[in-house]
């Protein structure tokens, strides 16, 4: 047995590789194996070459691997694409009858083992889109899982098609497990199980999906925009159940504009885009500032400028956020770093949107949105607070301010039906009861009100970061969002030599939390920061806020995540 496998399933876009992915994800679930998996896939409906590579383990896994044990290919071109990312010991998978001869480079110590995967698709299921049927029953057999781990996995991927469906399935899977059998590598890919409590097998996108629907969301409104996209598709799919109304916008500007309007009215909404987007919801933004009004946004990053890698990642939004829109107002933006992060700080987000009146950014990118991991159970016991005036409460109310000082800095917030006072809210800047003034006096209370008031509020309740290994650590790694995975595997695999490795992830970037960094990095040798950026935007702003100057920072921008072994090399380097 192995400790740890990594598989990669390659091909056209449209051969179904998402749909393997999810099969391979739950039966290594079934088999009580831990994941790590995420996808490569290009802008494109058909052709081009798409992947989807999956990290199994008996302990936890956070990060992929540059190398792969097992690679799949269902396509002419993936030999020569795939074959240098082939381990040491690997296998290659292809259908030479198909395809042709595969020849793999000398540089490459694998094997090829050539696999009638289309004749059997075709045998068991009459069409080559069976295939992948015939390729997860093949990993399986060369695993040496359990047949019913497959099985279960297909009828649980297949469970809104015809049972002569997923019955041609599991056929075709039983074929590909069968050659398997014939081809058996002495435990060599052979993972040993872990522990068997329960577990969920959870994607970024379905976590916030999750996250906004325990939190109260009813009403989601959105334009299709990779990576963000799949938020949309997840809430409404179960918007039936949970009463929400889901609107897919014409254009952004009209989105922001839909969810403001709704959360005006007392109803928790929200929004999500990528950049170029959020560029269109910027006035949006300033709006929700200016008529403090509660306003959540997820921006699902991706590298820009302009239409940029439609569906690749990147973390290069973070100071275009931080100064999104004119004028100055509080804001919050959470940066979560996992799959239990993106649900949990979805959750907050709107506890805290309304709780203070301000927009709530959630970042976000393509790596989260569409990677999965096998976890413990979501909490279902979210804890809801609105922030709002009762509506027995409301009926006690006279003379109404919805824009009053008060000492804290927040107003008491009613919903407009609720209230027998009239309500009113306006872009222009305004009075306690929300008429326009151009008062040089209300003017200074009320952006104190907004800003100094709020950020000193928001600070109090920002979401502290989280640190790993720093006591002594010869270097400390920074960073935020997705880079989690990567930085905590490198801290607990150690660097070059005796060099100890600790990490500091910030899964709240806004307010930034200035204080526990300086404390936390009080002793610090070697400050680095990991950013999937060119311009090492976190540095700057850890600069910016606390005065501390980073020793290094490890940057990767092209359009692809870091690996383990990427950093793990770029510290020993």
């Amino acid at each position: 047995m192995v400790s740890e496998l990594s598989i990669r399933i390659c091909g056209e876009a449209g051969q179904g590789t998402q749909t393997i992915g999810q099969v391979l994800s739950l039966m290594c679930q079934n088999a009580h194996l831990r994941l790590f998996a995420h996808q490569d896939f290009m802008s494109r409906i058909r052709g081009g070459n798409n992947f989807f590579q999956i990290r199994i383990s008996s302990r936890p896994v956070y990060a992929a691997r540059s190398r792969c044990e097992i690679i799949v290919c269902l396509d002419k071109a993936s030999p020569a694409l795939h074959a240098s990312a082939l381990a040491a010991d690997g296998l290659l998978i292809a259908d030479q009858k198909k395809f042709g001869p595969v020849n793999l480079p000398e540089t490459v110590p694998g094997a090829i083992l050539d696999a009638p995967l289309y004749d059997l698709a075709m045998e068991k299921g009459g069409k080559d889109i069976f295939v992948n049927a015939v390729a997860c029953g093949m990993i399986a057999g060369i695993m040496e899982l359990d047949v019913s781990c497959v099985e279960k996995a297909l009828r649980g991927t297949f469970s809104d098609k015809s049972p002569e469906i997923v019955d041609i399935n599991i056929a075709c899977a039983r074929s590909g497990y069968e050659f398997a059998g014939r081809e058996r590598r002495n435990g060599l890919y052979s993972v040993e199980p872990g522990d068997t409590r329960e577990r969920s097998v959870v994607s970024g996108s379905e976590a916030v999906a999750l996250g906004a629907i325990r939190a109260g969301c009813k009403f989601y409104s959105a334009y299709p925009m990779s990576p963000s996209t799949g938020v949309m598709n997840e809430i409404a799919a179960r918007a039936k159940e949970f009463d929400i109304i889901v609107e897919q916008a014409e254009d952004e500007i009209a989105a922001v504009n839909m969810v403001i309007g709704a959360s005006f009215a007392g109803v928790r909404s929200m929004t999500s885009t990528s950049g170029g987007g959020f560029c269109l919801m910027v006035e949006g933004l300033s709006l929700a500032g200016m008529t403090e009004t509660p306003l959540v946004i997820l921006d699902a990053q991706r590298p820009g400028p302009a239409t940029g890698f439609p569906t690749r990642t990147e973390q290069a939004d973070l100071d275009f956020i931080l100064a999104a829109g004119h004028g100055e107002f509080g804001r919050v933006i959470y940066t979560p770093g996992t799959v239990e992060e993106l649900y949990s700080l979805t959750a907050r987000a709107f506890n805290t949107a309304e709780k203070f009146q301000v927009p709530v950014i959630i970042m976000s990118d393509q790596l989260l949105a569409d990677s999965v991991r096998d976890i413990a159970p979501l909490d279902p016991g979210v804890k809801i607070e609105r922030g709002l005036i009762s509506r027995e409460a409301s009926k006690k109310v006279a003379g109404y301010k919805r824009y009053a000082l008060t000492e804290n800095g927040v107003s008491p917030r009613a919903v407009p039906s609720w209230v027998a006072d009239p309500v009113y809210a306006d872009s222009d800047e305004h009075n306690e009861e929300g008429h326009i003034t151009e008062d040089a006096l209300m003017r200074v209370r009320m952006v104190e009100k907004r800003y100094h008031k709020r950020m000193r509020l928001l600070s109090q309740e920002a979401v502290k970061p989280v640190s790993e290994n720093i006591a002594g650590a010869h270097v400390i790694l920074i960073g935020c969002g997705s880079v989690y995975g990567v930085m905590k595997e490198a801290a607990h695999a150690g660097g070059s030599g005796r060099e100890r490795v600790g990490f500091i992830h910030l899964p709240q970037v806004w307010p930034f939390p200035a204080q526990e960094m300086a404390y936390l990095l009080n002793d610090a040798r070697r400050i680095v920061t990991v950013e999937n950026n060119a311009g090492a935007q976190l540095a700057k702003l850890l600069r910016r806020e606390t005065g501390i100057k980073v020793s290094d920072s490890i940057l990767k921008y092209d359009g692809r995540p870091f690996t383990v072994d990427e950093l793990f090399h770029q510290l020993i380097a």
